[in-house]
């Protein structure tokens, strides 16, 4: 006699509580920031089959973190920091709740300004912006949520429960880049969302070397701003650090030292969110000059010392972290995630920007919906509940890591599922089954949605990359470019997007395309879609194939790409 469903999905709670009830285990997490797959030599290896003495990047710390824990070869991110971000903090599909981009501080939101926000618009959207691209654009951007809402007035009622404010048993801290508070929004910042705050930066890059002025920086990026000053960060307490990596890593081991040493009946939850490898691409002199000529520069197409450098160090933190907790003991009921937030840079665009790292043998990188651009390392250490050594090959996703905090936590996740909407499935049933032979995580599909037209250009026809929105379920991938292609992918046999499957199989593709869109139309707002340009001229498109409104094609015209609502797109695009 089977065990009922509930049960089932119940035992790997069961077990972990029973094991831990006295005290829920630590949990580190650290998120990379630009690491492409490739880019660890543990993935690179299990990618291509060769071996890391051939590689140029090295990863030794992380390469025995995998060993020692569990790493997933088929991990998806989105195709940009703040959505994903905001899928790990909430278990939410980023789309859904409104953050579909990253953007530069220079992308202000209606509350930035001053502005009231028009109808359907939060104050924290942003107000109309996208690159300064010259091909001609058949569609015109959706927008995107600066902020992750957190019960403010400004949020209309809104209010996303993060892990930190969740798991209630910990005391948690944030260190490193948060880049969900619209760009230094009171009300926003990590202590709004659970944090204790050591050390952060509300914003897509940092120098990495006096970055402090920057960090501590009190002034509005406009004056306007409706709030007393800036709070898009603080450089947190001295250390003798002179790089970011570092000074970073600082503050985290004080933080576990501290709190070991004055708290240790309570667990702890570190999410510590590196800059590295983000550009500016600054490394310290001594690993640039260890790159400088290392025999195996070039492999995979790595050739760059300075962004090795900055690997380098991103693993020197890890590694010093890890030792961290070897010395207080703390390594068996410790779990430590090791992340990355997209795909490595791997792009050129037409303004001349080279590719940095290279994300071979997946397709694609940043921004890009192709396997390199979300497909991340992912690895997950806790030697009291995960045997080590194991690799899962089962897909999953950023929005996981939610319920299986929760989860570790002692809470068991569906009680929240249905309160807060939470899209993700933990993953503590993968932990002694990674290969799912008890199906008890049940996730098979997968979304992403990217409304806007980006300098970054196509790896297929060499232009700016238009609207895209992918699902993969099961072992198919599609992708949709709102611009009027489609690209499926059998990611079992097919896993670096070689052969483009969309017209072979014209009735998986459909299907498919339906399930996207439907699911778009349910979960997705519609300022955050792309719209149609009234000013595009097909006389003028540049690509060889022109524009297509595939939804009308395929869905009918009650469902074909909506015009620019009013003039609102318009207006403030030529106010850009």
């Amino acid at each position: 006699m089977k065990p009922f469903p509930r049960l089932c999905a119940l035992l790997p709670l069961l077990l972990i509580t029973s094991a831990h009830a006295a005290k829920p285990p630590n949990i580190l997490f650290i998120l990379a920031d630009d690491l492409g797959y490739t880019d660890v030599n543990a993935f690179a290896e299990k990618a291509t089959g060769e071996g890391k003495d051939r590689m140029f990047y090295e990863t030794p710390n992380l390469d025995r973190l995998a060993a020692s824990g569990l790493a997933f070869s088929q991990a998806y991110a989105y195709q940009l920091c703040s959505p994903t971000r905001a899928s790990l903090l909430t278990g939410k599909n980023a789309p859904s709740l409104g953050v579909t981009t990253a953007t530069p501080h220079t992308a202000l939101s209606f509350y930035a300004l001053n502005q009231q926000a028009p109808p359907s618009y939060l104050p924290l959207d942003a107000r109309y912006w996208g690159d300064p691209i010259k091909t001609p654009q058949a569609l015109l951007n959706g927008s995107t949520l600066l902020a992750l809402p957190a019960g403010r007035q400004t949020d209309q009622g809104r209010d996303e429960l993060t892990f930190a404010e969740a798991l209630t048993s910990h005391r948690s801290a944030f260190i490193g880049k948060w880049h969900v508070g619209g760009h230094g929004a009171e009300g926003y910042q990590p202590r709004d969302q659970g944090f204790e705050e050591i050390a952060y930066f509300d914003a897509g890059g940092s120098p990495f070397f006096k970055w402090q002025p920057l960090w501590d920086r009190k002034t509005k990026n406009d004056p306007t701003m409706p709030q007393k000053e800036l709070l898009w960060g603080k450089s947190g307490e001295a250390t003798a650090e002179d790089y970011l990596t570092d000074h970073l890593t600082t503050q985290a081991d004080r933080f576990i030292r501290s709190h070991h040493k004055t708290r240790p009946d309570q667990p702890f939850l570190l999410y510590f969110c590196q800059l590295a490898v983000h550009s500016p691409f600054q490394a310290k002199q001594q690993d640039i000059d260890h790159f400088k000529n290392k025999p195996t520069k070039g492999w995979n197409g790595h050739t760059d010392a300075t962004y090795a450098g900055m690997v380098r160090s991103l693993d020197q933190s890890v590694g010093r972290l890890m030792a961290t907790l070897d010395e207080l003991n703390l390594t068996e009921n410790t779990l430590v995630i090791f992340m990355s937030d997209n795909g490595g840079v791997s792009y050129l665009t037409q303004k001349g920007d080279t590719p940095t790292t290279s994300n071979a043998p997946f397709k694609g990188g940043k921004a890009m919906m192709f396997e390199g651009g979300i497909r991340v390392p992912l690895i997950l250490r806790w030697p009291a509940a995960i045997p080590a050594g194991n690799w899962s090959d089962v897909p999953v996703a950023a929005s996981d890591l939610f319920p299986t905090l929760v989860q570790a936590g002692g809470i068991d996740p569906e009680t929240l599922r249905a309160k807060h909407k939470i899209d993700g499935h933990s993953l503590v049933s993968l932990f002694k089954d990674p290969s799912n032979k008890t199906k008890a995580y049940v996730r098979d599909t997968f979304i992403w949605h990217y409304p806007f037209n980006v300098a970054p250009l196509h790896p297929d026809d060499g232009f700016p990359l238009t609207p895209h929105s992918a699902i993969r379920k099961g072992d198919f991938k599609l992708i949709f470019d709102w611009n009027g292609r489609l690209w499926l992918h059998d990611l079992k046999n097919d896993p670096y997007e070689k052969q483009n499957l969309a017209e072979s199989m014209p009735e998986k593709t459909r299907q498919l395309f339906k399930e996207l869109n439907d699911w778009l139309d349910a979960n997705v707002a519609t300022k955050y879609m792309p719209a149609l340009n009234p000013n595009y001229d097909h006389l003028t498109e540049q690509r060889a194939r022109p524009f297509i409104d595939l939804r009308r094609q395929f869905l009918g015209p009650a469902r074909a790409i909506r015009p620019a609502a009013g003039d609102l797109r318009l207006k403030q695009l030529l106010e850009n």
